[in-house]
């Protein structure tokens, strides 16, 4: 048997450590979030290892997005896996030409249009000169308003030039400031801070807007991830069920967790956690409505179905 030369010996060494490279690579899952007790599995799981107990040989790292443009540019990028965000900003990049799926829901939530000005207590009563924050136009509070108005109003559109990108916590000082800013449509905790404060008043919710229940988070990754890193994202899933398990059946320890991430004091918390409309599941709920919506006021340019976008 003849003994094989330092060169074959280096391919093969070479080769060994190319597959584990691919190996390790494929071990990794990426995920961006954004900031609100909408996401709170994700802190929940992070904090009880549920993903390490499931498969040790995975590795999650995180991003933090201050939106979905900020999360779509990073998957462009390939610097991240999943996003998680609302159903019209990805239904915005799908019909761009992006190829993302949606993998799972995370979450339904209490959002609404919160104004510190007495004489806003309708969208009728909203003038042309006052100004709306929100996250981003495109984003789910951008499509509740319009659909809000178009039922109220006849004009889905009627708010579109009164609309100021803003981080919720910058949005939420703005609108009590109350000078130059009227409205804040957001999500929690910072709609419960905000209607906390005294001369705050809710002037429209998010169900009220979209006549019914609607999943506010969804899980989203790009084609390539799904295929590739299926029996991760399989993992992911049910560390996430873990968590949503957890909440539900161990109140005060979760409370523990998401008091220290969110920095809110229990009691404070424990009260947000109670709201009946803050729901955690997987389920996907208002998807044909935000499409059929989007697409006859022109925020679609293209034909979409609801069973092409979702990843089976």
């Amino acid at each position: 048997m003849k003994k094989m030369g330092w060169g074959v010996i280096a391919l093969i060494v070479l080769i060994l450590t190319g597959c584990q490279g691919t190996q390790s690579e494929e071990k990794t899952l990426i995920i961006a979030e954004q900031y609100g007790l909408a996401y709170a599995p994700l802190a929940v799981m992070q904090a009880k290892n549920f993903v390490e107990e499931i498969d040790p040989d995975l590795t999650i790292e995180w991003a933090k997005a201050g939106n979905t443009t900020v999360i779509r540019e990073m998957m462009l990028a390939g610097k991240v896996d999943i996003g998680f965000m609302g159903i019209p900003p990805f239904l915005i990049a799908r019909d761009k030409g992006m190829e993302w799926e949606i993998f799972m829901g995370l979450s339904q939530a209490p959002i609404g249009l919160v104004s510190s000005n007495p004489r806003i207590q309708s969208l009728e009563d909203i003038q042309a000169t006052d100004r709306v924050a929100l996250p981003q136009p495109g984003s789910i509070q951008h499509i509740l308003l319009a659909i809000a108005a178009e039922r109220e109003l006849g004009d889905a559109a009627r708010f579109d030039q009164q609309l100021v990108t803003m981080k919720h916590p910058d949005g939420m000082s703005a609108m009590l400031a109350g000078q130059e800013l009227q409205l804040h449509f957001t999500s929690p905790p910072f709609i419960f801070m905000e209607l906390d404060e005294p001369n705050t008043h809710l002037v429209l919710t998010g169900t009220e807007a979209m006549g019914g229940p609607f999943t506010f988070i969804i899980g989203a990754a790009p084609k390539r991830v799904l295929d590739e890193k299926a029996d991760s994202l399989a993992v992911l899933n049910q560390a996430l069920q873990k968590a949503m398990a957890f909440m539900r059946d161990e109140p005060e320890e979760t409370i523990s967790i998401l008091s220290e991430s969110y920095q809110l004091e229990p009691e404070v918390l424990k009260s947000y956690l109670e709201n009946p409309e803050l729901i955690y599941t997987d389920e996907i709920e208002g998807l044909e409505t935000f499409i059929d919506f989007m697409d006859r006021n022109g925020y679609l340019e293209n034909e979409i179905a609801a069973d092409e976008v979702v990843w089976n």
